[in-house]
């Protein structure tokens, strides 16, 4: 069996537990505004015309976008980081795009490292058949959650989807008892008002486990790959949130007794 990804991230820190291998697979049913990695929208490799200025001349190539790869040769890879997972807790993480797109890959993926004894992370919008979701998590060990948006509208607006899906298995992946760390990535302007954070809170207190909520604020470090693609770039006029309104939130989560950290 054969899945198309378009990275592999090693020595990873910020998705999971421990010293971690992160691999990105290609495909998103979302179009977020603030999205950092565009190239991960479509599910099939795609290539594009790079430039270089090299000795003052302007050199073009042709650079491809994802490839495909097979669970065997994709499980050695990974076993290569068996003893920096062993020495931290680390472990994998399958991330995107939305890596449940590629369901019959992520889940022999999986199930391949449960044999190996290895954690699994699956880093995922939520926004997929509940299924799915349910048999996925049969064999993985911990869960990242995006909540983008409260209010359905404006998730439409600024994601392309409807929130309702995503919220429905986020609590159904509660009810099975996962370990899930709840991801904002936090917007200047479109989800930082105090509306949506305390509608937020209210939702994540009424699950039966009070999950973790990584903080991660916007930043504009992959705006340059909008016009590498030839895709438009929404948020030009946004600017990065400040020390101070990511510590202010911050300190709303805490007074909430939920804990937080913030850029995990």
């Amino acid at each position: 069996m054969e899945g198309v990804i378009f990275d592999i991230k090693h020595y990873a820190l910020h998705d999971g537990p421990g010293i971690r291998q992160t691999i990105f697979l290609k495909g998103c049913p979302l179009s977020c505004w603030w999205c950092h990695n565009p190239e991960s929208r479509g599910r099939q490799p795609f290539t594009y015309e790079k430039e270089e200025k090299m000795d003052g001349r302007i050199v073009r190539e042709t650079e491809t976008v994802g490839y495909k790869i097979s669970v065997t040769n994709l499980l050695a890879e990974i076993e290569h980081d068996l003893p920096f997972f062993e020495e931290s807790g680390g472990g994998v993480t399958f991330s995107g795009g939305e890596p449940l797109l590629q369901y019959d890959f992520l889940k022999a993926l999986l199930q391949g490292c449960r044999l190996r004894e290895i954690h699994t992370c699956v880093d995922t919008t939520a926004y997929i058949e509940p299924e799915k979701l349910r048999e996925t998590a049969k064999f993985t060990n911990l869960f990242l959650v995006d909540i983008k948006q409260m209010d359905d509208t404006e998730h439409r607006k600024y994601t392309g989807v409807s929130n309702k899906q995503i919220l429905q298995n986020i609590r159904m992946l509660d009810e099975m008892g996962k370990e899930i760390v709840i991801r904002y990535p936090m917007i200047p302007g479109i989800n930082d008002d105090e509306s949506n954070l305390l509608r937020m809170m209210a939702f994540l207190s009424g699950l039966k486990h009070k999950p973790e909520i990584s903080i991660l604020p916007y930043h504009k470090t992959g705006s340059h790959k909008y016009a590498r693609f030839g895709m438009e770039y929404k948020m030009a006029d946004v600017k990065e949130p400040t020390a101070e309104a990511v510590e202010n939130i911050r300190n709303l989560f805490d007074k909430g007794e939920f804990k937080t950290n913030v850029g995990g």
